[in-house]
């Protein structure tokens, strides 16, 4: 077993080194908040982002703090309280390239890696203009049957998983249930690093009420105990979307000052408070 598992905050975000390629989940499966502030208190640069599928809150902060050089995605959004505005600010500006991306696509493509091989194909992207711009995805003939067409997409293998998850014990071992697609990315992934709400001294593979959905310690790098980790987004059901907060940064980061102006008062957040 692990005994070097568990981690500072700090010493978690230090492990991901300037360009990684980098995977987090959609917004409500969770999101490592917390970890993403220590990444840009260091100045973290040159990510390759890939959101699993969709990215919101967290790649917009990250964008508009300059550590995305490529982002990977089927979406940037902040669903309920509009566009991402660093995200939009940054494609307008030609400062990120962007590698668009549909969710099934993002899927294979990290199913590809989670299984050694080199490309998954995927039917429905033929006749997109998506072909167009992925020059890395090809469309062959099927093999195994005449006159149909279908697209191959490279495998991705990130450098490091990161996500937040309510428990974790002491070997490593992270309740994840029913989000199949962190243990997706955690099996894709050369690392994982999770931030969670509470570590237990108990073994959560020997909890007969947990374990199905617990992700085991051999696909987990390190964990870091972050109470409300995910905030100012809602985590499962522990606790809702700040809207005030929310609804504060989208009228912040209308501009690159009002952006700036908020990233200093979030820097100086050790920990989020409700």
């Amino acid at each position: 077993m692990k005994s070097d598992v568990v981690s500072s905050l700090e010493a978690l975000a230090a492990a991901i080194p300037d360009g990684a390629l980098l995977a987090v989940p959609k917004d409500s499966s969770g999101v490592s908040m917390s970890a993403t502030r220590e990444l840009v208190r260091r100045g973290v640069r040159g990510l390759h982002l890939v959101c699993v599928p969709v990215g919101g809150l967290q790649a917009d902060i990250l964008i508009g703090a300059g550590a995305v050089a490529t982002i990977e995605t089927s979406a940037v959004t902040l669903g309920e309280f509009g566009a991402a505005p660093r995200f939009t600010a940054a494609v307008h500006e030609s400062t990120i390239r962007v590698l668009d991306a549909t969710c099934p696509a993002i899927y294979a493509a990290l199913q590809a890696g989670e299984k050694g091989i080199p490309f998954m194909p995927l039917r429905g992207l033929i006749g997109t203009d998506l072909l167009r711009y992925r020059q890395d995805w090809k469309v062959i003939d099927n093999p195994f049957a005449e006159e149909d067409r279908i697209v191959l997409l490279p495998g991705i293998r990130p450098d490091v998983a990161l996500f937040h998850a309510p428990l974790a014990d002491r070997h490593g071992n992270v309740f994840v249930g029913a989000r199949c697609e962190l243990m997706l990315m955690a099996h894709a992934a050369m690392q994982t690093l999770v931030t969670v709400e509470e570590i237990t001294d108990d073994d959560l593979l020997n909890d007969p009420q947990r374990a199905a959905g617990v992700l085991p310690a051999i696909y987990v790098t390190r964990v870091a105990a972050a109470k409300r980790g995910a905030w100012p987004l809602a985590f499962w059901d522990l606790y809702p979307d700040d809207e005030a907060a929310l609804a504060n940064y989208v009228a912040a980061a209308g501009t690159a000052a009002g952006f700036s102006r908020f990233l200093d008062s979030w820097l100086d957040t050790r920990r989020a408070v409700a």
